[in-house]
């Protein structure tokens, strides 16, 4: 079973980013003394009032505290890219980490950032789809001719490529039928959304087998899984502390319309309570142990991804959460 750490690039308005970044650096060397075997960073834009750090540069910082672990842009929000820029820039951090990148992608689905980008949300599907045949071809480094809706190249050819071969490799996330169903044709896996209840990863994970299944491609020899935890000496504790501070970036999802993206069932405006049932791993390091092993054996889980860390949460609550679980957890669910 491998750990992943899924960094925090949400901060408070008014926190010193200089100060939160220095303590995103010491958990990450945290992380990777107890055991972990990856980091993640996600992308937003126009987050106000809270404050956003962008991930390719965090991951490009970090590449010499995680030898030996895997970089996961998770995910690159892709319409609002352009496709040789990110070709550019992702090949250039898999060349800086020797070949360590993973690049997750995804739709979006927030008006602000469409509307600030000039991108009609109407038209976010072909020109995803156009930027991620781009970005492929691009990174097998012969020149690339192209005549799209969105984009238009002539024998343009990347001045780095990525150390991995063929490339490196390319999840997609998607939370409706739809998007899994274009996860299964365009990319090498599938991101599940991280705040998707256990049933509703169940259903998605066979419709997603079912897809590769009917397109003739294997399916992955084990899944992967984040979730948002907190991990804290007593049970109790970890109830009270952890699901306030979940609470609060659930009310931000809420407010960004991230649960208008979810099936119809899924909704964000509940009790902390019960936000979190079959959601979030929360609890003292025995109950979060068997709350793993139960997604493990549902699931077929051979990774799971862990977001620690909350806008406003002290630096010392979570190292202790990757501390506990990197010690106390992780060698009990291998």
């Amino acid at each position: 079973m491998n750990f992943g750490l899924g960094l925090c690039m949400q901060q408070v308005a008014g926190d010193d980013l200089t100060v939160r970044f220095k303590e995103i650096v010491e958990q990450v060397r945290l992380a990777r003394e107890v055991g972990f075997g990856s980091i993640s960073a996600s992308q937003h834009y126009l987050s106000a009032p809270d404050q956003y750090i962008q991930p390719i540069p965090t991951l490009s910082r970090l590449v010499d505290e995680t030898e030996g672990m895997a970089l996961v842009l998770g995910v690159v929000v892709l319409p609002l890219q352009h496709p040789l820029s990110l070709a550019e820039d992702v090949a250039t951090l898999d060349v800086m980490s020797g070949g360590r990148v993973i690049m997750g992608v995804a739709l979006g689905y927030r008006d602000e950032e469409n509307e600030a980008f000039n991108l009609d949300p109407r038209k976010r599907v072909s020109r995803f789809e156009e930027s991620l045949e781009i970005v492929k071809r691009l990174w097998k480094g012969e020149p690339v001719t192209f005549e799209g809706q969105h984009f238009q190249m002539k024998d343009v050819q990347i001045s780095c490529r990525p150390a991995q071969r063929p490339r490196p490799r390319i999840a997609l996330g998607a939370s409706i039928d739809k998007g899994i169903r274009r996860a299964a044709r365009l990319g090498d896996s599938w991101i599940c959304a991280p705040h998707a209840t256990l049933d509703t990863v169940k259903s998605q994970q066979a419709f997603y087998y079912e897809c590769l299944d009917e397109l003739g491609k294997p399916r992955p020899r084990g899944a992967n899984l984040a979730r948002e935890c907190y991990v804290a000496p007593s049970y109790k504790e970890a109830l009270t502390r952890g699901h306030r501070y979940i609470a609060g970036k659930y009310k931000s999802y809420h407010e960004w319309g991230q649960d208008d993206a979810m099936p119809d069932d899924e909704t964000f405006v509940l009790e902390a309570e019960e936000l979190a049932k079959d959601r979030f791993v929360v609890g003292d390091p025995i109950a979060v142990r068997d709350e793993i092993q139960r997604y493990k054996e549902e699931l077929g889980l051979t990774s799971m991804g862990f977001r620690v860390q909350w806008p406003g949460m002290d630096n010392r609550e979570v190292l202790r959460t990757i501390r506990l679980l990197g010690e106390e957890v992780l060698p009990h669910v291998q």
